[in-house]
């Protein structure tokens, strides 16, 4: 080999590396940067990034990996000491709550009237997702908390606001204040494939930032822990990657990326008889995060868009349900005034497809479902009478309309506003937060339901559960579609006043 074939060899290498670099930005690069998923430019976190680990290649994970630590943040939370009745549920972490059965609080509910939980501190793990500070990370991270602190790679340390958050998906927004931030962008979800090797990057047992490689080993899979959370079925979303990275106490809202240093998902459970790493982690899917997340940004709650539609059941041997499904999903329910009804789906109907997406599972439809707004249109394939048919379906909201339901909107529709009971207040008054309702509305829903409500009604409970905050109030409200009892005091006035707001409701 000549000094000329050597020169054209390097040229060839160094070109290869330079299109390699450019062609990654253009598949990364959507038409809108207003939006998590739609970044415009990379990252400095990607600076100098060849994308490596493609068919018939070596895996290397050191890129991937040194791309995605500098936006994957350790998130401390303080929870203040405060009364608690024996209704009001614990938070629980769904590292703790596994298929494999749980440890209940042995001096829990004892039937002594109220207790005094102390002051209670946790961490986790959040990601970076735009430069100006949003960071996604678990709802069970920051929930409840009364203070958030969060500590970047480089060791700066940031007090974090709650933007929004959504149980049913276990899924939050924080916010810091800052320029320029390194953060991940979003791969697809959707494209995740058995086998494929995937890193799990967070802050496990109070450890600094650490990485784990595994690789896939199932996807949308369901562990009831949303359902737990929301107490309805229909309104939780569960459709999780199952694989084998390491992930334990404290990986809660960490990233899982691919060998591309792509953000393919949030990590937020593991299946263990422990409560630590025993070989199986979950991890909700990006496509359904990143849609939530822009929701939780821009309206402060997740706007979950419903086909209408309930799955047929069958019983097994041992008495249990589960949904008829297989090759497609058969439904039991259109619900009247659903996107799947005006469509002219009806019981009995197998669902097969959402636009080029092949439906087998009810889990499998859940996430695709969310992965949309209300609003937006897709394409439907079912199976009726063994002929298949395609109709276009305009997802609706969980009430049958297009209307997008924010916290704006929450207190219009209950014609009141409410705050947060100043400190100092509460201190007099012997309680440890609450929600002052601030004005009425008299042909407002809670007025017109409850004449005897007067404006400066402070609520302590939603269905027994403490309510500190508005943001707990409007996550009870928005969780609780039908009846809700609603429990407070008047300052300067004896005893306590129950009060009853009935919602309606609909189906997934």
């Amino acid at each position: 080999m000549n000094w000329k074939q050597v020169l054209g060899i390097m040229a060839l290498s160094a070109g290869t590396a330079v299109g390699s670099v450019v062609l990654y930005s253009k598949a990364t690069k959507p038409t809108s940067n207003t939006n998590f998923g739609n970044t415009t430019t990379l990252p400095a976190n990607y600076a100098n990034y060849t994308p490596m680990g493609g068919e018939g290649m070596a895996v290397d994970f050191t890129q991937a990996a040194q791309a995605a630590v500098p936006a994957v943040v350790h998130i401390k939370t303080k929870t203040n000491a405060k009364k608690i009745s024996n209704t009001t549920q614990q938070r629980r972490d769904p590292f703790f709550d596994s298929p494999f059965g749980n440890l209940e609080d042995f001096f829990g509910d004892n039937g002594f009237g109220p207790r005094m939980q102390p002051e209670q501190r946790a961490s986790g793990s959040g990601v970076l997702i735009s430069a100006d500070g949003n960071i996604l990370t678990n709802n069970h991270v920051i929930e409840g908390a009364d203070e958030v602190k969060v500590t970047l790679s480089d060791k700066k340390t940031y007090t974090a606001k709650v933007l929004g958050k959504d149980p049913a998906s276990d899924l939050a927004v924080i916010k810091i204040e800052g320029v320029n931030l390194p953060y991940l962008v979003a791969g697809n979800s959707d494209d995740v494939r058995l086998g494929q090797w995937v890193l799990a990057i967070g802050y496990p047992l109070s450890l600094d930032c650490s990485v784990t490689a595994g690789i896939v080993s199932a996807k949308a899979r369901s562990l009831g822990l949303n359902q737990q959370k929301v107490g309805k079925k229909q309104s939780a979303i569960e459709s999780y990657i199952q694989h084998d990275a390491a992930v334990n106490p404290g990986n809660s809202g960490g990233a899982l990326v691919n060998t591309k240093g792509e953000l393919i998902g949030i990590n937020a459970a593991i299946a263990s008889p422990t409560g630590s790493y025993a070989g199986y982690s979950f991890t909700i899917p990006i496509n359904i995060a990143k849609k939530i997340a822009n929701d939780l940004i821009k309206t402060g709650s997740a706007q979950r868009a419903f086909l209408g539609v309930r799955p047929a059941m069958v019983r097994n041997a041992d008495g249990s349900y589960e949904s008829k499904e297989g090759n497609g999903v058969e439904i039991s329910v259109a619900a009247p005034g659903g996107g799947a009804a005006a469509a002219g789906l009806k019981e009995g109907d197998i669902i097969n497809k959402i636009n080029d997406k092949t439906i087998n599972t009810w889990n499998e439809l859940v996430e695709q479902v969310a992965s949309y707004s209300v609003g937006d249109k897709i394409t439907l394939t079912y199976t009726r009478n063994g002929k298949q048919i395609i109709v276009p379906v305009t997802l609706k909201n969980e009430g049958g309309n297009f209307e997008m339901v924010t916290q704006q909107t929450l207190a219009k529709k209950l014609g009141a506003e409410f705050e947060n009971v100043d400190a100092k207040k509460a201190k007099e008054y012997g309680i440890d937060g609450g929600v002052v309702v601030k004005t009425l509305d008299s042909k407002g829903m809670l007025k017109r339901q409850n004449p005897a409500i007067k404006q400066g009604f402070i609520i302590l409970r939603i269905d027994g559960q403490d309510i500190t905050s508005v943001d707990e109030l409007n996550a009870m409200l928005e969780n609780n579609k039908k009846s809700t009892v609603i429990q407070g005091f008047y300052p300067g006035i004896e005893g306590i006043y129950n009060f009853v707001l009935n919602n309606g409701g609909d189906d997934e």
